[in-house]
């Protein structure tokens, strides 16, 4: 039995993967934010998570809008949501 094809997935892990990624899309489920709602959160540098926002929106896994000045995130892929959900269960 050969691979099997799971390049989408592996790619979706793989931009999930960094620490911060995973702590802006676990406050993107609760509720969609802009970049000053997610740095109140997190309290990293502006910079840093827009830098991010940008990887997750680039490869589709999150969505913007925008509302006047504002742009608000919220995730798009519903992949997402029970990769999360798996990683924060606890085991029995």
């Amino acid at each position: 039995m050969g691979l099997q094809g799971f390049g989408e997935e592996a790619e979706l892990l793989r931009t999930m993967g960094h620490p911060i990624r995973l702590n802006i899309l676990k406050l993107l489920l609760e509720d969609d934010a802009c970049v000053k709602n997610i740095w109140g959160c997190l309290e990293i540098p502006q910079a840093t998570i827009s830098q991010h926002l940008a990887i997750l929106k680039h490869k589709g896994i999150v969505t913007a809008r925008r509302e006047g000045a504002m742009v608000r995130y919220s995730v798009s892929d519903p992949k997402v949501r029970n990769i999360l959900k798996a990683m924060t269960e606890e085991s029995p």
